[in-house]
């Protein structure tokens, strides 16, 4: 299996390309300047695309991926604020931009080689809107940070998400709802707050979600500022990660069969002020970037428990705070 990493350093403008190697070795093959500060990113789940988002003019650029997933710039379009997160449809045909300081989500249909058009939806009312994540039933759960809730909307098969949102979660007052994750097995997902630094479990069904079990994922005697940001789940569903920035490190939680209960086993000190990390599509490594170290950070998984060894540790771009591993398609 052929994988390749994507960073993006929004204070040098940047997003480095990196071959991941089988042992979790990475090597250099391309770093591309953006014409603005290069956030949040997402792969085309059926065609070789790249989009990332941009500020301070506001767009969504378009990168087609080549064989060896070196980028090459292929188009983009404007967006009515600054993008805090991205996601797709599972068809690849359209694109969700999430807007923290806008309170917005919205709608980007891409065309037939996934290039992004105009926008075509804007909901509005989701203040602090921290990120899009579509269900296997295709529910879009976006969580307004500064409201302490998590909105459900449907997406229809015509393109549209459906007004108003047909299910909400409500979190903890100050919880401050960020970034999720689904088990899959369709039935759970998992959500870290970063006001209060502690994950929760949320049981889908047809209307949204509920709340089954909240843990903290800092250490007993941590006294600062807590301030997490990111969570991910190995491709099985058997461990879940959640960084926290002050304390610049990883918590590692064991996740049950079915999904439905965690289980704090480690916590991992990592790059300065992880904002972004991601796994990759093996479950094997996990790839951690510092905002304030100007590093990225290669950690093995271990098989049977998911404990993080470092195993590899590289400079990139200035302020790093967005990882994307993609897989390559067989070389014929």
């Amino acid at each position: 299996m052929q994988q390749v990493v994507y960073i993006a350093s929004p204070e040098s403008q940047q997003i480095h390309v990196w071959q991941l190697s089988e042992t979790g070795a990475l090597t250099l093959l391309q770093v591309i300047d953006v014409d603005g500060q290069v956030q949040p990113m997402v792969v085309n789940p059926h065609k070789p695309v790249l989009y990332a988002g941009v500020r301070p003019d506001f767009r969504v650029i378009a990168f087609s991926i080549a064989a060896d997933g070196s980028l090459t710039r292929a188009g983009e379009a404007a967006l009515p604020g600054s993008p805090t997160h991205l996601s797709t449809d599972h068809q690849g045909t359209a694109l969700f931009s999430g807007f923290y300081h806008d309170g917005l989500v919205t709608v980007t249909p891409l065309d037939a080689q996934g290039l992004p058009q105009p926008v075509s939806q804007v909901i509005e009312g989701l203040d602090g809107c921290h990120s899009t994540n579509l269900s296997s039933d295709d529910l879009l759960f976006t969580p307004a940070l500064k409201q302490d809730r998590v909105c459900a909307f449907r997406w229809n098969s015509n393109g549209t998400l459906s007004e108003p949102a047909c299910g909400q979660v409500d979190t903890r007052p100050g919880a401050g709802p960020r970034h999720m994750v689904f088990h899959p097995a369709g039935q759970y997902a998992y959500l870290v707050n970063e006001l209060d630094s502690t994950v929760s479990v949320l049981q889908l069904n047809t209307h949204g979600a509920e709340t089954i079990q909240t843990l903290d994922m800092m250490a007993d005697d941590f006294t600062g500022t807590r301030w997490a940001a990111d969570i991910h789940l190995t491709p099985e569903g058997r461990f879940l990660y959640a960084c926290d920035r002050t304390s610049s490190t990883i918590t590692v939680f064991s996740v049950s069969d079915s999904g439905d209960h965690l289980t704090v086993r480690d916590i991992c000190p990592t790059e300065t002020q992880p904002r972004g990390f991601n796994i990759d599509k093996q479950g094997k490594f996990l790839i951690a970037a510092g905002q304030k170290s100007h590093h990225i950070g290669v950690y093995t998984i271990g098989a049977q428990d998911g404990l993080l060894t470092e195993t590899g540790r590289y400079a990139v771009g200035q302020g790093p705070m967005w990882v994307t591993v993609h897989q390559l398609s067989p070389q014929k």
